[in-house]
């Protein structure tokens, strides 16, 4: 073991034992500096770009910000409140994700590149979790969209997959006191995006992100107000059509859907 390794691994262990000691860091400040520091935004603040390099270069600091999720027991977990929870799920999932595309970066061009026809990047057990070996799906699906756990579909516009035709990654992280704000405002950008979501009044066709046929139905429960897609896009006419007259279309559910095709290519400032 080199003497950088050695470090980098009393680090993390010091780390860690100074989450048990003082509690978990609910403003998530490492995780929003490395954020801050290297997401870069465009399209009008709707659509971002990661500078992997620069955080390859301080993977150490998400390594200890990784070992601070890692800390956490699922007892732990467990006497936080609901907001608490997903914030934490979701920087979570962002944030393993990030470590996963620097394990091969800058040698892929995709996060499907980490996988194969046999296998999934989404499926790669890398870390712990409340206890538990983990994969991003488990974050995702087997923890956040659990039913019953959150019920929220805006959980769409802020878990994020290292791909352009995800929603932006936001250059802050989540917490539990503006979670709620978080989650309108993502959902609103990555509507508003439209490269990935319009209405063309030419054809009278709503092209949506094809995120919207994969989850459709956790906008049809009722949960936060949603009951169908058809009131998602109403409710975000603003967004999504330019034109007064494109917008009472999209209210009165007067178009034609359809789904885009996925950008899978990385979400990388280099391109």
């Amino acid at each position: 073991m080199t003497r950088r390794r050695f470090l980098l691994g009393l680090f993390l262990i010091l780390s860690a034992t100074l989450v048990r000691a003082q509690g978990f860091d609910h403003t998530h400040a490492a995780w929003n500096a490395l954020l801050a520091k290297h997401v870069k935004t465009f399209s009008n603040g709707n659509a971002s770009a990661v500078d992997y390099t620069a955080i390859k270069a301080e993977q150490a600091t998400l390594k200890a910000y990784l070992g601070t999720l890692t800390a956490v027991s699922e007892a732990e977990y467990g006497k936080w409140n609901k907001a608490q929870r997903l914030a934490f799920l979701i920087n979570a999932y962002n944030a393993f994700t990030l470590e996963l595309i620097l394990t091969k970066y800058p040698d892929l061009g995709s996060i499907k590149d980490l996988g194969s026809v046999f296998s999934s990047p989404w499926k790669k057990k890398f870390f712990s979790l409340l206890g538990q070996e983990r994969h991003l799906d488990d974050i995702e699906h087997g923890l956040i969209r659990a039913p019953g756990a959150f019920d929220d579909p805006r959980i769409h516009a802020g878990v994020v997959c290292a791909s352009i035709g995800c929603p932006m990654l936001r250059p802050e992280a989540f917490t539990a006191e503006k979670l709620d704000a978080q989650l309108d405002d993502g959902m609103k950008r990555f509507l508003a995006d439209a490269s990935r979501n319009r209405y063309d009044a030419g054809s009278g066709r709503l092209l949506v992100s094809k995120i919207f046929d994969w989850y459709g139905k956790d906008f049809e429960k009722g949960h936060k107000g949603y009951d169908s897609l058809k009131t998602l896009f109403a409710r975000h006419a603003t967004q999504l059509a330019a034109t007064a007259e494109s917008q009472a279309k999209l209210r009165a559910g007067d178009y034609k859907l359809d789904f885009l095709d996925y950008d899978w290519k990385l979400n990388d400032s280099r391109r």
